[in-house]
């Protein structure tokens, strides 16, 4: 009500210019109230039961993908192969940090050449999948598993008990304890510093980004692009067509006339 109440006040005196967020709708949940229970003054009234639902708009940012120049930079200032890995995982494979972090040992797939992100809630840090749908991400470029794999042999702590891949290294007191997302930006920061391509925009999320969008331009399918990043809804995985549509730029170059052949004979041409 006072909600409401104040946007009519606003719109009266020409300090809100728009219409009313404040929608009123009939109250679906009335009928299901038991006659036992009726409120007070209850059929007192001839008016419907109303509730009022609040509709605002919201800004839909596109998704900011990191160039090549600031991939290769990123990759360069990695110190280790942990870090290295991390990277390359949400850049080729498109995960979320929280499916990266939680990833077990068990969930790599050498011999297939893919990655099960499973849904867990054991991360004793809180990261965790966002989707609650399972899926396996497919890594053939070449890099990603081979660097992994060289991590989990030869600089991963081998006497750790933890099943998760990605553990805090070095000599300290928390040696073993899986990495949490706090760490992982600020291991990404760093790198950015030192590649300095340091930017607000820049998270470990625009890896994920930057790789969705490759895709997209490289002609993966929608519906197959959807499944590779476990979107619930088309909806999330279409931000990356506003990105970058090919129609749109073959339309453009076509109403340019920069893709139309050349009208020039060969009588001209001499």
């Amino acid at each position: 009500m006072a909600v409401d109440a104040f946007y009519r006040w606003a719109i009266f005196t020409g300090a809100f210019s728009g219409a009313n967020p404040i929608v009123k709708k009939h109250d679906q949940t009335s009928w299901r109230v038991s006659d036992k229970h009726r409120p007070f003054l209850t059929g007192t009234s001839r008016q419907r039961s109303e509730v009022r639902e609040l509709r605002l708009k919201t800004m839909q940012r596109l998704p900011r993908p990191m160039s090549q120049q600031q991939v290769e930079g990123l990759l360069a200032a990695t110190r280790n192969l942990r870090d290295r890995s991390l990277v390359l995982l949400m850049l080729n494979g498109g995960l979320r940090p929280g499916e990266v972090l939680g990833l077990h040992l068990t969930d790599i797939g050498y011999g297939r050449r893919r990655i099960f992100v499973r849904c867990r809630d054991d991360h004793p840090k809180g990261a965790r999948s966002k989707s609650r749908v399972e899926r396996v991400v497919d890594l053939h470029d070449g890099e990603t598993l081979e660097t992994l794999n060289t991590y989990v042999m030869h600089e991963r702590p081998g006497d750790a008990d933890a099943p998760f891949v990605f553990l805090l290294g070095g000599t300290g007191v928390n040696r073993q304890e899986p990495l949490s997302y706090s760490a992982l930006a600020r291991l990404f920061a760093r790198a950015c510093e030192r590649a300095e391509i340091r930017e607000p925009w820049m998270t470990p999320h625009a890896l994920r980004h930057t790789h969705a969008t490759r895709m997209w331009e490289a002609g993966m399918r929608e519906l197959t692009l959807q499944k590779r990043l476990g979107h619930a809804s088309p909806e999330s995985t279409r931000i990356y067509t506003r990105v970058s549509d090919a129609v749109v730029v073959a339309e453009y170059r076509h109403a340019l006339g920069l893709d139309r052949p050349s009208q020039t004979t060969d009588g001209e041409a001499l």
